[in-house]
C-alpha cells in the first residue's frame, strides 16, 4: 500500500504548486504587461531501492518555471508616459533590490529624484543599461523605436530635446525564465544585450496576458484532483488496516 500512498502524495505535491501558480496568475490580472506563469516542466523517474529500480514511478519537477509570451491586449490611455511594446521584446529595468531584468510593464512616471520608473518602482534603463534621468518637462515623447524626447519647463515652447533611447531587446521567452523575485532573465541569471528591435506605441498600455476564465477552470480541476488524491490516501489506509486484520491470529 505504500506505493499507492506515495504516488498520491507525489500528485498532491505537484497539485499544490499548480494551485500556487494559478493563484499568482489570478492576482496579477490587472498588472500591465504581466506574463502568465506556467507550471514547472515534469519528468518521470523510477524510485530506486537497494540499487534496484522498482515499479514505482514519480513525476518530478525539473528546471525553471516557464511563462506565456502571448501578446496582451492593448489599452489606449492617452497618458504620454504610458508605453506599450507592440511586438516581441522587453524593456530593461533595475529593481530596487536586484539585478538587471526584463519587463513588459510600460506605465512609466518620473520619480521625485528625476529618474524614469515603472509602476512597480523599478528604474527604467537606457540602451547603455543605465538609469534614465530627466529634467522636469511639459511634454514627453517616445518614438516607435524608443527614442525619448522632452520639452522642458524652462525651454522654448514646442522645442523637443532628445535624451537617448529606451533599453530594448527582442529576446523571446524560450531563452528566458522568471526568477524567485518574479523578474524575467536568462536561465543563468543574466540578460541579453540591448537591441533596438521592438516597436513601441505611446499613450497605450499592454494589459496582462492572463486568461481569467482558463485560470479559474484550471484551479477547479486542480482542486478536484487534490480531493481525489486525499481519497486515495484514505483508501490505502483502509486497505492496509483490512489486510492487517486478516493477518491477525484468531484469539481463543
Amino acid at each position: 500500500m505504500d506505493r499507492m500512498i506515495h504516488t498520491a502524495l507525489n500528485s498532491l505535491h505537484n497539485l499544490h504548486d499548480i494551485r500556487q501558480t494559478t493563484a499568482q496568475n489570478l492576482s496579477s490580472v490587472d498588472i500591465p504587461g504581466f506574463r502568465t506563469d506556467l507550471p514547472n516542466d515534469g519528468a518521470a523517474a523510477f524510485v530506486e531501492a537497494m540499487d534496484a529500480a522498482s515499479a514505482r514511478v514519480m513525476n518530478l519537477e525539473t528546471g525553471k518555471a516557464g511563462f506565456s509570451n502571448k501578446q496582451g491586449a492593448l489599452r489606449q490611455t492617452g497618458i504620454q508616459t504610458d508605453v506599450a511594446i507592440v511586438s516581441e521584446g522587453y524593456f530593461f529595468v533595475k529593481p530596487a533590490n536586484g539585478e538587471i531584468a526584463l519587463d513588459r510593464r510600460g506605465d512609466f512616471y518620473l520619480s521625485p529624484e528625476g529618474f524614469l520608473q515603472n509602476g512597480a518602482g523599478d528604474l527604467v534603463l537606457d540602451d547603455g543599461l543605465q538609469p534614465i534621468e530627466l529634467p522636469a518637462f511639459n511634454e514627453f515623447q517616445i518614438s516607435n523605436v524608443g527614442e525619448i524626447s522632452i520639452a522642458q519647463f524652462d525651454g522654448p515652447e514646442g522645442q523637443f530635446q532628445s535624451y537617448g533611447f529606451l533599453g530594448l531587446t527582442s529576446a523571446t521567452s524560450e531563452a528566458l525564465t522568471k526568477g524567485d523575485d518574479g523578474k524575467i532573465r536568462r536561465f543563468d541569471g543574466t540578460v541579453p544585450d540591448p537591441k533596438q528591435g521592438p516597436l513601441l506605441a505611446q499613450g497605450m498600455l499592454e494589459q496582462s496576458n492572463v486568461d481569467p476564465v482558463a485560470q479559474l477552470v484550471q484551479s477547479i480541476e486542480a482542486q478536484r484532483q487534490f480531493e481525489i488524491g486525499v481519497k486515495f490516501i484514505k483508501m490505502a489506509e483502509d486497505i492496509d488496516r483490512g489486510g492487517a486484520e486478516l493477518m491477525r491470529l484468531p484469539q481463543n
